[in-house]
């Protein structure tokens, strides 16, 4: 799984309009959730379209995140881009350590065990209040492996494109 510079992430949804002067509500897929505000230019994709947009204002909220884009000034203008998805270019993330991963790069991976059993793949994954979980999608069924390196998650191999677990294959 190579990152090549034309590789987006998802990094949230425009969900619908706020007031009427362009104000859009976002859900935000960063951690922290504001995180989204720190990039300038967002990539915008709707209906197959993808539009670069600068980003004018954002803040917290209530719960949420509202933001402003250029070129977005009324109600009407914000409901036509309501529901869009926000991408950013992979290479724009910051630069992780060598054992952190963004989420994205390990959806996909071939999930096999210390023996070389084949799991399946990393479908998605979700967070609990202890520790991330990776949903892996086998031929027989689906796994809910704790994402916790150097005791279940043993080693990734992004460039190979396998993770290898300590993992039972019957649990």
């Amino acid at each position: 799984m190579t990152q090549s510079p034309e590789q987006y992430v998802v990094m949230g949804k425009l969900t619908s309009p706020y007031g009427v002067k362009g104000w859009l509500r976002v859900y935000s897929w960063t951690s922290p959730m504001e995180g989204i505000l720190d990039y300038e230019t967002w990539l915008v994709e709707q209906d197959g379209q993808r539009t670069p947009m600068t980003l004018r204002n954002g803040q917290r909220h209530g719960k949420g995140l509202i933001v402003r884009l250029d070129g977005v000034d009324s109600r009407e203008a914000a409901e036509r881009v309501a529901g869009a998805t926000v991408l950013l270019k992979a290479a724009e993330l910051p630069s992780l350590s060598q054992d952190e991963y963004y989420w994205y790069q390990l959806e996909g991976l071939a999930v096999q065990t210390n023996n070389g059993v084949a799991l399946g793949r990393v479908e998605y994954l979700f967070e609990t209040g202890a520790n991330d979980v990776l949903v892996v999608r086998g031929e027989d069924r689906e796994r809910l492996i704790p994402f916790l390196p150097d005791d279940v998650i043993q080693k990734v191999d992004l460039q190979g494109g396998v993770m290898t677990v300590d993992w039972d294959p019957d649990f």
